[in-house]
């Protein structure tokens, strides 16, 4: 028998008669399998499409991309780590950790490996992966709040004990004490310190050790090395008697490390506040309504019940559930948490809402067009958490020379501590913990990431989305702006320019009748006549008659009319104007349609593409800076000699194709200029991509934002100008930043090495470097 618990069943089962059962058993009885952990099956279940929805995207095929949360993450050697382990993963294509908020970004083709394997392999090598939900992350941030501010007290509460007894022993050294004494301060000085090093130091010695067991030299090694070498010396000097303890240096390190990394937390929670702001501003449940044989009915379900088509209403002072659009009511709706515009957008019939934004006036009814991952919020929250987690040139660098500075600080630690072991035995402990703790380049692996993430944050805020962090340095360093007409300098759309009335009717009264006519019609023309009489009072319009391509025809209070083009006036009524009014009112390329009634021709309606707000002021600022601006389109000459005579620009050229755009941007770099190029159309792709800076407007085509740098979300042209501003700042403040990182540390190590700084000072010294890294990068998020 393998061991004595099989020999008693087995003697039980012979005692019993039950022999029988075996004689006659065919085959072997079915034995038990190893229990599925609970964690494991709660991961598997990330591997379910229908799960999968709520956060990530199919990218085409079997690629699918996600956004995961990482616990475990404190320093940049962790970000290391996870991405060079999941990069090993057969199947898994690309993966990006941003360390300022602990998310990571990864792609993978799940033919070959699945989603819970990702995790399980995360987990593997000490850190915890899930999929990233808003509400998850901020609970997760409230709990590793209080879990610090807990190793805080500790550390604080014990430390301030082992001081007092410090400054007693201190005290004893120039005036005296006897060794009794001492020797009893020793030991309550090691019971003190003991809960600091178990409780409070324990995030150090973990991360530490991770590191170790995957070979790699992470800014926790130094750390735990020297605090564990400051302890153990004391734990051998207060055992045996003789020689210096250092009790009050190691809870002191451990202290004023934990305040840094909470400072370095606080930066972190803040910076990532835009992200979860738009996070959370879809709500749980929505509004469905539903076709019932008495009519119609409402019902509250989750969001993740909604499907394509479903009608939901919107109530006045909820969040539009989903991207959709409306069918029914009119309402203003507040989108500056997408677009940072301040002033509400009036919604009606036929506009498009986007998930997240919030009505305020009237309930408004919509269908669902786009849910979960489709949305504009989710592909906005996306490429936030993308331009955080790319690394430009100088944090790829950085991250390099902290890993190399790593492994040369602890070979100069060996070299210092053998040194001093032969000079001064009684020293070579503290001056050798004082070099492992100053010269940790904990601020130089921030030095970058802290910039870009309070940048991308602040961007963001101002509704410009930054989708590669490299572009930052680029904008920073342009010298000529090129811009696209159409969609970029002007709304892309027709609206109503000017009213001009034939006769004692008042302008006024012929909006009024053209917008009767125009509720029976989807045209364009018809969408912007509504739109300037938004809250004006319609008369109703009857027996009203569509001429496709011409115009309309209908009465109002039992008079006719009718609506339309010149030539459909003229083939309706005989009606027609004078050639030079007719030459006046088309000017710069617009468009002009007549209200006639049965007499004469009442008024005339000019519509064109409006220049963008801002758009002057944002030319007026770079011509004052230096910078080159042009205008770019494939427009005729009147519309373009308009807009760029409305916006200031001189060097205008029309009639471009694509390929003729793509020459001149190329010309332009070839005489040295670094070019940014705005613009909105999927003719702007080629000349996107080519240009050194690229800049699409948020409701241009798929193809121009997949292009982009950057995405204006706004309608402000002149946030892009605060956009230069803010990239401009950023590369200063990263340069700031990495020279403090570098310069505080070829300054410390040398004092350092020759013994004139203690431990906690180093300790001190230490922490504040990185936290004056984070603080100047933090002074990005009041830029306006």
């Amino acid at each position: 028998m393998c061991c004595p618990g099989c020999r008693a069943v087995a003697a039980a089962i012979i005692n019993a008669g039950l022999t029988d059962y075996y004689r006659y058993r065919t085959e072997n009885a079915l034995t038990g399998s190893e229990p599925v952990p609970e964690s494991l099956r709660a991961i598997e279940a990330y591997d379910q499409p229908q799960v999968q929805k709520s956060f990530a995207r199919a990218l085409g095929g079997e690629v699918r991309e996600a956004s995961l949360i990482l616990e475990g993450i404190v320093c940049a050697a962790c970000v290391w780590l996870n991405e060079r382990h999941l990069r090993s993963l057969h199947g898994v294509l690309d993966v990006q950790i941003n360390f300022s908020t602990h998310r990571a970004r990864v792609r993978w083709d799940n033919s070959r490996i699945l989603l819970s394997q990702i995790l399980q392999a995360i987990a593997h090598i000490g850190y915890r992966a899930h999929p990233y939900d808003p509400f998850v992350q901020e609970t997760l941030l409230e709990r590793e709040r209080k879990q610090q501010l807990r190793r805080i007290g500790v550390a604080g509460l014990f430390g301030m004990q082992v001081m007092m007894i410090a400054v007693a022993l201190y005290a004893g050294s120039f005036h005296g004490m006897e060794q009794a004494f001492r020797d009893f301060f020793h030991w309550i000085s090691l019971s003190l310190a003991i809960p600091v090093i178990a409780y409070a130091g324990q995030p150090f010695f973990r991360g530490a050790w991770r590191d170790v067991r995957r070979l790699r030299l992470g800014m926790d090694v130094p750390v735990s090395l020297g605090i564990a070498l400051a302890f153990a010396g004391s734990v051998s000097a207060t055992v045996t008697g003789q020689g210096e303890v250092y009790y009050d240096s190691v809870v002191m390190f451990v202290f004023f490390l934990l305040v840094a990394r909470y400072g370095e937390f606080l930066a972190r929670r803040r910076n990532a506040y835009v992200a979860e702001t738009l996070g959370h501003a879809v709500p749980a449940v929505a509004t469905r309504l539903v076709a019932t044989a008495a009519g119609e009915s409402q019902e509250v379900v989750p969001i993740a019940e909604l499907t394509l088509s479903d009608r939901v209403l919107v109530r006045p002072g909820e969040r539009i559930p989903c991207d959709g659009l409306v069918v029914d009511g009119v309402s203003i709706v507040d989108e500056s948490l997408l677009t940072g515009e301040s002033r509400p957008v009036t919604k009606q019939r036929g506009h498009r809402l986007v998930g997240g934004t919030l009505n305020l006036e009237s309930p408004l009814e919509m269908t669902v067009e786009a849910l979960g991952t489709d949305t504009v919020l989710w592909r906005v929250l996306e490429l936030v958490d993308r331009a955080q987690a790319d690394k430009p040139r100088l944090a790829q660098l950085a991250d390099r020379a902290s890993g190399v500075f790593v492994g040369g600080v602890l070979v100069l630690a060996i070299g210092v501590g053998y040194y001093w072991w032969h000079v001064d035995p009684q020293r070579w402990l503290a001056i050798t913990v004082a070099v492992l703790v100053a010269t940790c380049p904990c601020a130089l692996s921030l030095a970058t990431p802290a910039a870009i993430t309070a940048a991308t944050s602040t961007l963001a805020r101002l509704g410009v989305l930054l989708t590669r962090a490299a572009a930052l340095e680029a904008l920073a360093q342009a010298t000529h702006f090129v811009f696209d007409k159409t969609g970029t300098l002007t709304k892309g759309e027709a609206s109503l320019l000017e009213v001009r009335p034939f006769s004692d009717v008042m302008s006024s009264q012929c909006l009024r009748l053209a917008a009767a006519l125009a509720q029976r019609s989807e045209h364009p023309f018809a969408r912007s006549l509504l739109a300037a009489s938004a809250g004006i009072e319609l008369p109703r319009a009857a027996e009203v008659r569509r001429v496709p391509g011409a115009g309309l025809r209908g009465s109002i209070a039992g008079n006719p009319y009718w609506l339309g083009a010149p030539q459909f006036i003229f083939a309706e009524r005989g009606f027609v104007l004078a050639s030079h009014t007719m030459a006046q009112l088309e000017r710069s390329g617009r468009s002009v349609v007549l209200l006639a009634d049965r007499s004469a021709i009442r008024c005339a309606f000019c519509f064109g593409d409006e220049v963008r707000h801002g758009g002057h002021s944002l030319i007026s600022l770079l011509r004052a800076r230096g910078l080159g601006v042009s205008l770019f389109s494939g427009d005729a000459a009147p519309s373009v000699r308009r807009v760029a005579e409305a916006v200031g620009i001189d060097d205008r050229v029309h009639g471009l194709a694509p390929e003729d755009k793509l020459e001149r941007v190329t010309a332009l770099q070839r005489a040295g200029e670094v070019v940014v190029m705005v613009g909105d159309g999927v003719n702007d792709a080629p000349v996107l991509s080519k240009a050194h800076v690229s800049v699409a407007m948020g409701r241009g085509t798929e193809a121009a934002r997949a292009s982009a740098d950057f995405i204006l979300m706004t309608e402000e042209l002149s946030h892009l100008a605060a956009a230069i501003d803010i990239a401009q700042r950023t590369r200063r403040l990263i340069r700031q930043n990495l020279a403090w990182a570098l310069g505080y540390n070829v300054v410390i190590l040398p004092v350092a090495a020759m013994g004139y700084i203690r431990p906690w000072m180093a300790a001190l010294g230490m922490s504040l470097s990185s936290l004056i890294v984070v603080a100047n990068a933090l002074r990005l998020m009041k830029c306006k």
